[in-house]
């Protein structure tokens, strides 16, 4: 199909798509697709300028493609050759605000696919009998976090994965930057762009027919809103001069409603060309500087998620605009209006926890409808991309204005406590830093670790190069793939990176998310970075002298026998919830410990002790090391003896666990409630409860205590919130990003 098809097309009578309005021969293109009709080919890449209409366009076709849609459309006046068969629903996973790994999740869930990895799944894929027709719109949209880049990796692990893939017909909507490169991965014949902004694609005929739509939902008292003639006549005049972009006369039209006055359909200057005379032509038919236009809608075209709270807009405008703007707010909506809408929420609280409603890109993540979400707040955001970029474009100073953006996010953190900050400041501050440069000098605060969002912390911190982030921001991006796999709550969050502080050396920030008023349910007491660990258990070698120190014992101190040493938490040995092995009296006390069974040859390790005490000389295989159990060090004691807890004791204890192949939980006996739950992102080879609550688990990464803080008869089970609530993990979905 041409252009010159639009008019052979509208003279054969048929109606045109209800949704659409035209289009006539993109559908035909996508019809041909979806049909698998010969000479079509199995790729398709979407692409056009910003405002040039694909998401739009991509709606209107699924609605052809959905069973459930299909009975709404008016399918037999229709031209046919628009109208794909029937078949079941393509699968339209959506990227907005996910990840690759998120999005490469939908896919699995959708086909029920055991793989994670982009490889695997298009392995099981192809490994299929039948194609799968797989639909993914809107990529310029992807990612938690806009300066991340997240479109670039989903055309690189996601789409080209799929397109390379003989079984998957795919059809793609992507920039235009991007569409060259996902199509030069295939051969011609393979593929086709169809770019919305080549002449061999362009609908004049139907933006004028969306012009006169538009113009019939304005005022009556409007002449060219109820004279069928001078609405024909000013809907070719907008459509002749947005030259094809569909934003350009969506807002032309939104602004001239508003006030018509000082438009001359006669005189093509008053009329938008593009998406920034749009922009200027309004602000100075209402009288206003253009430039302050662009200064009041800044903070929108800088805001992250779905959407800038309302009571930030103010604080975000004098920033960016380095002035009072409090008076053009309040006199400015007429000004602003016809580039605003409300913003749906992607906050969520921690009663629903991001779970994603398929393929389909349903999500269920707690958010509401409207313009309100957690509690009311009410969300701001600019009516298209394509306006964002031309704001963001007219800035002199792009990476300036994020940094007194990211400074007045940081005053509006109520006496710098992130628990009481609106969701908006937790969860984006570090996207807006990012793009200031700043964001490694953000990466300090275990607060803010544990409070934010986990997918959009890790998008931000994986833009950095590695070598400009500090340790604090390493031992982050080592737990977030586990923080964000597991959907764990700012609680749970606390808890995981306090066990990653202290196996990373950094106690001090281990302590500091004590002291956050979290209900932790354990205070870490020591690590080792040990592997090969087959199992541990808890008991105790008794006392070799007055001391109470068993002859021998290496000091709480002491290198571990591979040369490193032990870590453990500040306060460790003092905090009132750590049982102390020394005596309370002079009398002579057991050492409690943990052993490990370790591979032979471990540097420090015996061999099993026999059944009289000796070396075992065969049956078990391995070794032994002791270990302190409520501090780091190693233990030179024989094995022999060391003796476990008696069955009584392990009876009468107040907690028992359960575990499985990467989590565990401690539970009360007396009730059964849980009170804390691990998981780890590698394997769990070992795990013993102490009789006084000390937990001992060994991974494949090594060997971690844990005590455990709650009272038994008070199980410190996360709470469900209430008020303003924390952001639990987006979606939950996990896979690498590389």
């Amino acid at each position: 199909m041409s252009a010159s098809d639009e008019g052979i097309a509208g003279a054969s009578g048929y109606a045109p798509h209800p949704y659409i309005g035209g289009r006539t021969s993109v559908l035909r293109a996508l019809a041909a697709w979806r049909m698998r009709w010969p000479g079509a080919p199995r790729v398709i890449v979407l692409t056009g300028s910003p405002g040039s209409g694909r998401s739009r366009l991509l709606t209107g076709f699924l609605m052809l493609c959905d069973p459930r849609f299909r009975k709404q459309l008016p399918l037999d006046a229709m031209d046919p050759a628009t109208v794909p068969p029937d078949l079941p629903a393509p699968a339209v996973p959506s990227p907005e605000g996910r990840t690759a790994a998120q999005l490469l999740g939908l896919l699995a869930d959708h086909f029920e696919l055991g793989a994670a990895r982009s490889e695997d799944i298009c392995t099981e894929l192809a490994a299929r009998e039948e194609p799968v027709t797989i639909v993914v719109p809107d990529v310029d949209r992807a990612g938690p976090v806009r300066t991340a880049d997240e479109p670039a990796r989903v055309v690189r692990d996601v789409l080209k994965p799929l397109a390379a893939t003989t079984t998957v017909q795919l059809l793609a909507d992507v920039p235009r930057g991007l569409a060259a490169e996902l199509a030069a991965a295939l051969p011609s014949g393979q593929v086709r762009i169809i770019d919305l902004d080549d002449p061999e694609w362009a609908d004049p005929e139907g933006l004028v027919r969306h012009a006169k739509a538009a113009l019939t939902l304005g005022p009556p008292e409007l002449p060219f809103c109820t004279d069928p003639s001078a609405r024909r006549a000013l809907a070719e005049v907008l459509a002749e001069r947005a030259d094809g972009n569909r934003l350009t006369l969506q807002l032309a039209v939104q602004s001239l409603v508003m006030r018509p006055e000082g438009v001359d359909p006669a005189d093509p200057s008053t009329l938008p060309g593009s998406i920034g005379e749009a922009l200027d032509l309004h602000a100075r038919r209402l009288g206003a500087d253009p430039q302050t236009l662009r200064l009041m809608l800044a903070p929108l075209a800088f805001a992250e998620g779905a959407g800038l709270p309302v009571q930030l807009w103010g604080p975000l405008a004098d920033a960016v605009a380095g002035r009072d703007m409090s008076r053009d707010l309040a006199d400015g909506m007429p000004l602003t209006a016809p580039f605003l809408q409300p913003g749906g929420s992607s906050e969520r609280d921690e009663t629903n926890d991001g779970k994603t409603g398929g393929a389909t890109g349903e999500a269920t993540d707690g958010a509401t409808d409207g313009d309100t979400a957690d509690g009311g707040r009410t969300l701001l955001r600019l009516l298209h991309p394509g306006i964002a970029e031309e704001i963001r474009a007219g800035l002199p100073d792009v990476p300036g204005a994020q940094t007194r953006i990211a400074m007045a996010l940081l005053d509006a953190v109520p006496q710098q406590d992130w628990s009481r900050a609106d969701p908006y400041l937790r969860d984006h501050l570090a996207a807006h830093t990012l793009e200031a440069g700043l964001l490694p000098q953000l990466l300090t605060d275990p607060a803010l670790f544990a409070h934010a969002d986990p997918v959009a912390m890790r998008a931000a911190i994986e833009a950095v190069p590695l070598d400009r982030l500090g340790a604090p921001a390493r031992t982050y991006l080592r737990t977030a793939p586990l923080l964000t796999r597991s959907q764990a709550p700012a609680g749970l969050r606390a808890a995981l990176l306090e066990t990653a502080f202290v196996e990373d050396g950094l106690a001090p920030y281990a302590e500091a998310l004590h002291r956050l008023g979290f209900p932790l349910p354990w205070r870490t007491l020591w690590s080792v970075p040990l592997t090969g660990v087959r199992a541990v258990t808890t008991g105790a070698v008794p006392p070799a002298d007055a001391d109470g120190v068993p002859a021998g014992s290496a000091p709480a101190d002491a290198a571990a026998p591979d040369g490193t040493r032990a870590t453990a938490a500040a306060g460790a040995e003092t905090d009132g919830n750590v049982i102390d092995s020394g005596p309370a009296s002079g009398a002579p006390a057991s050492r409690p410990v943990a052993t490990f069974v370790v591979p032979e040859g471990t540097p420090g390790s015996r061999p099993f002790p026999g059944p009289d005490g000796d070396a075992s000389e065969g049956g078990a295989t391995g070794a032994l090391l002791v270990h302190d159990l409520l501090r780091p060090g190693y233990v030179d004691a024989d094995p022999a003896l060391v003796r476990p807890p008696s069955e009584e004791a392990r009876a009468a204890a107040p907690f028992a666990f359960t575990a499985g192949p990467d989590s565990l939980q401690v539970w009360a006996r007396a009730n059964r409630e849980v009170v804390a739950t691990l998981v780890s992102d590698t394997p769990v080879t070992g795990a013993d409860l102490s009789p006084d609550g000390v937990l001992v688990v060994a991974t494949e990464r090594g060997v971690t205590a844990r005590q455990i803080l709650a009272t038994p008869d008070a199980p410190t089970v996360p709470a469900q919130r209430t008020g303003a609530a924390d952001s639990a993990a987006s979606d939950g979905l996990e896979g690498t990003h590389s």
